[in-house]
């Protein structure tokens, strides 16, 4: 017993030893990875800052996959634009058609029921979109606005790519598997096809949609609401999005975005949550486990690591000058050269621990002015570098820096002292 208890002893201590040689060997990046591994169950996963665009975290991020009802998004953004530019009106009355009456008889997809011979407004239609995934109801909406789902397949394309989306396949407006469509499916798409986005695409378009669209958030934050209430029509409709306040995975400060699910696409969702100043967006891509659960606890995962890790802070202020170069030449100015500096802070989300990791870079675009040249004129534009372990980036490279520009008018020269350079300037190339 004592020997046996002795090799138990100094397997431990073995193992032990074995375990911090490893550690010390590891690469000192490998540490940042090391960290940022979340575990979680999911094919594809996101987590950016809604304000900067600034990615946090990123798992399997480039990869096309399934993102059913998520599409909704896109649908979405396209009627708000309709609606802002005057082409769609919220009280605009809706005539079924055969397509959406059968498709909202199907009650095994998520659905409000309409009637044949029903009429509806825009406004019921979005929200039973938005608040409990209908997919008739979003057929609906893509015929008002195009003629057809067809036709609103042209739109979705042009949207994706005027948002810098990468790697889209669209199919349909609802985000259903195009077999589920009963044979009805858009003219020219595959019978079983389905949309697909990679989770960084996502993250971009539901980025835009909330910079564009704030008020999407007044309906995806709804967590229950009665379709056509006080009509024989009624139907309770409770937000797909659990984690909404009042239902089962609630989480503070959540109040959208949209979820999605097919059999290809797995569990979905994409979430956003705001805690004083700060909001975050997650998508997550087939999330594996409890059925409907997974995707919130990833999110859940991604929202605890956002908060509670990162902070917002100055990495540039406004105004802010280049030891290696404070200034540009002038050509034909009064003076010389022009100082510059940056035009506005750049302030980001990063982790706490590694505020004192980046660093500002100037790239300059031009690097030299001809006079007259006007105070605030853009020259070149700031780069944030991480000195150390890896930095994802932006959502979008718009938003990754503040422009550099002059800090004063570069006037330009008199007649008579250009005269005088020039003279000078020939003896010079004479001698």
């Amino acid at each position: 017993m004592k020997t046996s208890r002795k090799n138990k002893i100094f397997s431990i201590m073995i193992a032990a030893v074995l375990m911090f040689s490893m550690l010390a060997i590891l690469p000192a990046g490998n540490t940042a990875s090391a960290a940022d591994n979340l575990g979680l169950p999911v094919k594809g996963a996101i987590l950016i800052d809604a304000d900067s665009g600034k990615i946090l975290y990123e798992k399997n991020a480039d990869q096309p996959l399934g993102i059913a009802s998520m599409t909704k998004m896109l649908t979405e953004y396209i009627l708000l634009d309709a609606i802002n530019d005057g082409k769609i009106k919220w009280d605009q009355k809706y005539k079924v058609s055969e397509y959406a009456y059968k498709i909202s008889q199907d009650r095994a997809l998520s659905n409000v029921p309409l009637r044949a011979d029903g009429e509806y407004t825009i406004k019921e239609l979005y929200e039973a979109m938005a608040i409990y995934s209908a997919n008739a109801a979003t057929i609906a909406i893509a015929e008002t606005i195009a003629g057809s789902e067809t036709e609103f397949l042209t739109l979705m394309n042009k949207k994706a790519k005027e948002l810098g989306l990468e790697d889209y396949h669209f199919v349909n407006a609802t985000g259903l598997n195009n077999a589920q469509l009963q044979g009805m499916q858009p003219k020219g798409t595959s019978a079983s096809d389905e949309n697909k986005l990679p989770a960084k695409s996502v993250a971009r378009l539901a980025y835009h949609l909330l910079k564009d669209h704030p008020e999407v958030l007044k309906t995806s934050s709804i967590s229950r609401k009665t379709f056509r209430e006080g009509t024989d029509d009624a139907i309770k409709m409770d937000n797909w999005n659990f984690m909404l306040p009042g239902l089962v995975a609630e989480y503070k400060g959540v109040d959208g975005l949209k979820t999605g699910t097919t059999d290809y696409a797995g569990q979905c969702f994409t979430g956003t949550a705001k805690r004083n100043d700060t909001r975050l967006i997650a998508v997550v891509m087939h999330a594996e486990g409890a059925e409907h659960m997974a995707r919130f606890n990833a999110a859940r995962t991604l929202f605890d690591y956002g908060f509670g890790q990162f902070t917002t802070e100055k990495i540039v202020p406004a105004g802010y000058t280049f030891k290696s170069q404070k200034s540009i030449p002038v050509k034909d100015g009064k003076e010389k050269n022009v100082k510059i500096a940056t035009k506005d802070d750049i302030s980001m989300m990063v982790k706490t621990s590694e505020v004192d990791d980046y660093q500002a870079k100037l790239v300059l675009t031009k690097k030299t002015l001809n006079a007259p040249a006007k105070k605030g004129t853009v020259v070149g534009h700031v780069e944030i570098d991480k000195k150390s372990s890896k930095d994802y980036g932006f959502i979008d490279s718009s938003a990754s820096g503040a422009d550099v520009v002059t800090t004063a008018t570069a006037e330009k020269a008199g007649w008579f002292s250009l005269t005088f350079k020039k003279i000078g300037k020939f003896f010079a190339n004479l001698f």
